[in-house]
């Protein structure tokens, strides 16, 4: 629904799965951060990297294993997790999962 230029979506519809993908879409971009939707399918991850800012992943639905400096962390839809700046991790979906990423540069 759209009143006045703002829109109201459910973040667990901005995208639907993709076989054997993972899809993306950037929802905020500011130099002070970012909100990304991502939707994994089952079995797609992200290999470990490292980030300059804190960041926080909250699961939308489904289950994820996340990977913060060689701890393991299992999350499902409705945890988060928080990613401290300059840690390694990786993400990779036990069974398609969505999220949202929020980074905050400062």
């Amino acid at each position: 629904m759209e009143k006045g230029g703002v829109q109201v979506t459910r973040l667990v519809d901005l995208a639907d799965y993709q076989k054997n993908s993972i899809v993306s879409q950037t929802i905020i971009d500011k130099k002070t951060g970012t909100v990304t939707f991502f939707a994994f399918d089952e079995g797609q991850g992200l290999s470990e990297h490292t980030a300059p800012f804190d960041a926080l992943v909250y699961l939308l639905d489904g289950e994820a294993e996340v990977i913060i400096s060689g701890k393991p962390f299992r999350l499902k839809g409705g945890e988060m997790v928080i990613m401290p700046a300059n840690d390694p991790h990786a993400l990779k979906a036990i069974t398609r999962f969505k999220m949202i990423l929020i980074m905050i540069r400062s």
